[in-house]
């Protein structure tokens, strides 16, 4: 009986009960919302490469080559030699081995220079796979594959031609001219540095480095008579093991490896111990949500309390009808209870409608591997934590209450 009277109270002064509603609902929305991104985000950073075991290259700290060799920031300090790329490739622990080399752009967009076998083996969020979204992979030294992104904002198609220039800014003194790229294939969005970066084999690296008389000579020879484009130094590689035991084993013996100066990373550690250095900004948008929280339960305590002054004629017939204090003072509780389960359930169910609509949208364009599913046991203990402060703040208008009981008793 109680909570029946406690609705048709609420129904009787439904536009204001709906405006703290709304309220609760946003700021509950928000708190749910910054919470699952962030533990998702941390789980689709931490994805950005996928199916990697280990990340070989010069010795310059494992944050510094993650990276350049992931993220694109930065240039190694220093190389390896192409023999070592070599060496990876015939061990017996290792399945697979894309090299990596750096150091030209295109337009403020860098240049990776690869295999084929990196269309192949580089996986990014839940193992997914690149795809082509038009053309396909480089054939010949002078071709070259665009992310999606590039090919967006420059408006390249696939046949179009392109010249790459020497270092990494957006302004370089040295084009090579004398070798333009033609693109042969356009990456569909990933999310991820993928889509920011020009790829091209690198044999074409070696080719647009060579003197423009010895292009001209290469560009001209048949393919009988072709140089040898086979680079001598490379960035770094990418790993992958045919036993996921044997990563430890294989990294310390890499990291001691006397032909050459090696350091092997694990890429999920280093992507753990990056993510651990914007814990501040984690903490900030907490604290953000938090404070618009405790604003919209302090809104519920201060709609419930302007209305006792309405509600003085109510309360006195409720004492006549036999109603104790303490009645009064369970109904206005009870109240709250069910402005905040209501926007609780609303904002849960609002939560799972926006990220199923923007799940997509959220992957290709901005790399967050969102799941629907926001009831996650943080977010349930967050509701249990605004349930529990709804039923503190409601304790002020309830205890007025249970005040005007009293003097209507009298």
């Amino acid at each position: 009986m109680l909570f029946r009277f406690a609705l048709s109270s609420l129904k009787s002064r439904r536009k204001s009960v709906l405006l703290t509603f709304l309220s609760l609902l946003i700021s509950i929305s928000v708190l749910l919302s910054v919470e699952h991104i962030r533990s998702q985000a941390e789980q689709s950073f931490s994805r950005t490469v996928s199916g990697v075991d280990l990340i070989v290259g010069a010795p310059s700290g494992q944050l510094n080559l993650l990276l350049y060799s992931v993220f694109r920031m930065g240039s190694p300090t220093n190389s390896i030699s192409y023999s070592s790329y070599d060496m990876l490739q015939n061990h017996a622990q290792v399945a697979w081995a894309v090299p990596i080399a750096l150091g030209d752009a295109h337009r403020g967009y860098r240049v990776l220079g690869t295999s084929r076998d990196y269309f192949t083996h580089f996986h990014y969020g839940n193992k997914q796979p690149l795809v082509f979204s038009s053309g396909g992979a480089f054939a010949q030294p002078l071709e070259a594959v665009m992310g999606a992104d590039v090919a967006k904002k420059l408006g390249y198609q696939v046949g179009d031609d392109i010249v790459i220039s020497h270092g990494v800014g957006a302004v370089s003194f040295k084009n090579h001219d004398d070798a333009p790229f033609t693109i042969t294939g356009i990456l569909a969005p990933t999310g991820t540095p993928v889509d920011k970066t020009v790829h091209v084999s690198l044999q074409g690296i070696e080719a647009m480095h060579m003197p423009a008389k010895a292009l001209r000579q290469y560009l001209s020879a048949s393919s009988e008579t072709q140089l040898n484009l086979k680079p001598k130094q490379i960035s770094a590689v990418l790993v992958g093991l045919n036993n996921k035991f044997a990563t430890f084993t294989l990294q310390r013996q890499l990291n001691n490896y006397k032909g050459d100066r090696l350091m092997a990373i694990l890429p999920g550690v280093a992507l753990a111990q990056l993510w651990q250095m914007m814990a501040s900004v984690e903490n900030i948008l907490m604290a953000i949500s938090g404070l618009v929280m405790l604003s919209s339960l302090f809104g519920l305590s201060t709609m419930l309390l302007a209305s006792m002054q309405q509600r003085e004629q109510e309360i006195a017939v409720l004492r006549i009808l036999g109603a104790s204090s303490l009645t009064l003072l369970m109904l206005i509780v009870v109240e709250a209870l069910i402005i905040t389960l209501s926007a609780c359930l609303a904002s849960l169910l609002l939560t799972f409608g926006l990220f199923t609509l923007f799940s997509d949208t959220l992957a290709n364009h901005y790399g967050l591997f969102i799941s629907a599913n926001v009831l996650s046991p943080t977010n349930a203990v967050l509701l249990a934590g605004v349930v529990v402060a709804s039923l503190l703040t409601s304790l002020i208008p309830a205890i007025d209450a249970y005040r005007n009981g009293l003097h209507a008793r009298l």
